[in-house]
């Protein structure tokens, strides 16, 4: 229970921190990981669908965070060149400037995992890990 306890407590610092940290550029933490992972994809746009398999969300969230992201000129939605089924999401230049500064916001706090040195923050890291493969939320492969 103390171990639970402890988790949960630590989310919700982590999370207080990030939120601080991205509330001025007006981003969750939901947006901005969407941002991210769309700034790391190769073309800049992912279908909805990837993004949510990537992001571990539920369609009608990714729904919401793409809304929220396409109303303040951060993505657009295009139609998929070759799946007229398929929406792809892509970041805009403006939604990357706001990326690279909501990084630098979360860095600069540390995302709320202040104090740990980095040997603790890899066993850290790895210990969660083993939870996380234990209980399917990806395989030894790293693969979600």
């Amino acid at each position: 229970m103390a171990a639970v306890t402890s988790v949960m407590r630590v989310q919700q610092i982590l999370q207080s921190a990030a939120d601080a940290a991205l509330r001025p550029l007006n981003l969750t933490f939901a947006r901005y990981e969407a941002l991210v992972l769309l700034s790391f994809s190769r073309q800049g746009a992912l279908p909805m669908r990837v993004m949510g398999e990537r992001l571990q969300l539920h369609p009608t969230s990714v729904t919401n965070i793409v809304d929220r992201l396409e109303k303040d000129d951060l993505v657009k939605r295009t139609p998929h060149p070759t799946d007229r089924r398929t929406t792809l999401v892509a970041i805009t230049e403006t939604g990357r400037e706001r990326m690279q500064a909501a990084t630098s916001a979360v860095t600069e706090v540390h995302f709320g995992l202040t104090g740990l040195d980095d040997a603790e923050l890899t066993q850290l890291t790895g210990l969660l890990a083993k939870v996380r493969l234990a209980a399917g939320d990806f395989d030894a492969d790293g693969e979600a």
